[in-house]
């Protein structure tokens, strides 16, 4: 049973405080999300604020523009320091994304820990290799790119 892992590191002048609001929004992510994907928030519970236990559905084309319905869970939170999304419905057999922000001098240093599983065994292990790691690094590739569109170059 392979998990396999996604590490992204990311250096953004803004306070913690205003990186929290922007990421923990829901809505925020159709906007860091390549056009491609169909991504579309269709609602959450609860108040807006992201908190524990929240449950999130969106929409998603992550294979040939074939819609397909994505439910994650908001298991951990610590304003402004991170949060812990789940898949609880969706194209993985697992999902755990772990987005951490650190205050550092002159930003915040911004991280995203992706475990997941695709398909059991070797067929998964393939399926992973020929498609969904190269569409996952090119989604977080964009990320990193409209990120540094919205908030600008971090000081060198």
């Amino acid at each position: 049973m392979a998990i396999h892992h996604l590490f992204r590191k990311q250096l953004v002048p803004i306070s913690p405080e205003k990186a929290w609001k922007f990421f923990s929004d829901p809505y925020n992510l159709q906007k860091i999300t390549p056009e491609d994907m169909g991504f579309v928030v269709r609602s959450y519970s609860g108040p807006k604020r992201l908190h524990p236990g929240q449950i999130i559905v969106y929409t998603v084309k992550p294979l040939l523009g074939i819609p397909l319905t994505w439910v994650t869970e908001i298991t951990h939170a610590l304003e402004p320091e991170f949060f812990v999304d789940e898949q609880r419905l969706g194209p993985y057999m697992f999902w755990h994304h772990k987005h951490y922000i650190r205050k550092v001098e002159g930003g915040v240093e911004m991280i995203d820990s992706i475990h997941y599983k695709v398909l059991y065994g070797w067929i998964g292990s393939v399926i992973n290799r020929l498609m969904v790691e190269k569409k996952l690094k090119k989604i977080f590739d964009y990320r990193a790119r409209k990120i540094k569109s919205l908030f600008g170059e971090f000081p060198a």
